[in-house]
C-alpha cells in the first residue's frame, strides 16, 4: 500500500492514498476491510502485474473509474467506460430536486401518472437513480451518442430496472414520440471551450468531449434543450437540469419565460440547479 500511494505521490496523481486504495481492491476484488484487515496477504505475481498496470494507467491520468470499470451514484454501482461521463456526487442535487417535484403535497404531478424524460442520459445515472426511487413514474432516456446508451443499458440490465425504462438514441428531445411529459431532467454539457483551461487535465483528456464541452459559449446545448423541452412538456410540467456558476446569469435569462424558476446552489455554494415550471397558457 505504502509503495502504491508513494508512486502516484511522485506522479501528482490527486488523492493518491484513495486513488491506491481503489486500485489495489479492484486488482484483488476486496472491499476496504478486508484490505486493512488482512495485511499479511502476499500479492501474487499476476496481481502484482495487474496492480502495476492499474496505478501506471492512473498515473498517466485516466480516470481511477475507468480503470475499474465502476463508479458509485445514488448508492448504485453503475458501469461507466470512456463513451460516458463518469457520474458525480454534485449531479445527486438533480436527482433530488426532480424528487422534491415528485411529492404530491409539494404542487408536483400525481405519482401515478409521473411520465420523466432523462435528456442525454450517458450511463443512465440520472433515469436509472429515478427508476429506483420512483416504482411508478414511467421513464425515458435519450442520448445521440449509441456507445453511451449501450453503458445506459446495460447499467438498467444490471440493476434490474430494464422494464422500467425506455430508451431512445436521438439528439435531446428530437422526434422523441413518447410526449407530454411531466419532468424533463437533464445533465448537458455546459462548459465553453474558452473555460477549457479550467478544466481538470484528467476530464479534458479522458472523458468524452461531446459530455463536458457545449461550444464556445457552454451554453449552445441548453439553449437548443430548453425549447424542446417546452414543447415536451405538459402545461406546468417541469424542466430540471445541472449548470454551472458561470452560466448561471444566462440561464436565468433563457427561462423568462418560464414560472417558478429557481437555481439552486450545491454544498459549495456554486449554482448546480436550474428548475423551472413550463407556464399554464404555454
Amino acid at each position: 500500500m505504502n509503495a502504491a500511494v508513494e508512486f502516484l505521490t511522485v506522479a501528482r496523481a490527486p488523492s493518491p492514498r484513495m486513488n491506491a486504495e481503489l486500485l489495489i481492491m479492484f486488482t484483488l476484488d476486496c472491499d476496504r476491510a478486508y484490505l486493512y484487515a488482512h495485511p499479511e496477504r502476499e500479492l501474487t505475481a499476476e496481481d502484482l502485474a495487474r496492480c502495476d498496470e492499474a496505478l501506471a494507467r492512473r498515473a498517466t491520468g485516466v480516470p481511477a473509474q475507468y480503470i475499474t470499470g465502476h463508479q458509485e451514484f445514488w448508492g448504485l454501482d453503475f458501469i461507466v467506460s470512456p463513451a460516458v461521463l463518469i457520474p458525480r456526487p454534485e449531479t445527486e442535487h438533480v436527482v433530488e430536486a426532480v424528487l422534491e417535484l415528485t411529492k404530491t403535497d409539494g404542487g408536483g404531478p400525481s405519482l401515478h401518472q409521473l411520465r420523466i424524460v432523462d435528456v442525454g442520459t450517458g450511463s443512465g445515472a440520472i433515469a436509472l437513480a429515478l427508476a429506483k426511487e420512483l416504482p411508478t413514474a414511467e421513464i425515458h432516456a435519450t442520448d445521440i451518442s449509441l456507445a453511451a446508451l449501450e453503458v445506459a443499458r446495460a447499467n438498467a440490465a444490471r440493476l434490474e430496472l430494464t422494464s422500467r425504462i425506455v430508451f431512445h438514441g436521438t439528439d435531446l428531445l428530437s422526434g422523441l414520440p413518447a410526449a407530454p411529459f411531466d419532468i424533463v431532467v437533464s445533465n448537458p454539457p455546459y462548459v465553453g471551450n474558452s473555460e477549457e483551461e479550467s478544466v481538470q487535465l484528467e476530464v479534458r483528456k479522458f472523458e468524452p468531449r461531446n459530455a463536458v464541452f457545449a461550444g464556445p459559449t457552454g451554453m449552445e446545448v441548453i439553449e437548443r434543450m430548453v425549447p424542446q423541452a417546452h414543447a415536451a412538456l405538459a402545461p406546468e410540467g417541469w424542466l430540471v437540469f445541472e449548470i454551472s456558476g458561470t452560466i448561471a446569469d444566462r440561464v436565468r435569462s433563457l427561462l423568462l419565460s418560464w414560472d417558478a424558476v429557481e437555481i439552486r446552489n450545491d454544498l459549495q455554494g456554486i449554482a448546480r440547479v436550474a428548475i423551472a415550471r413550463k407556464a399554464t397558457s404555454g
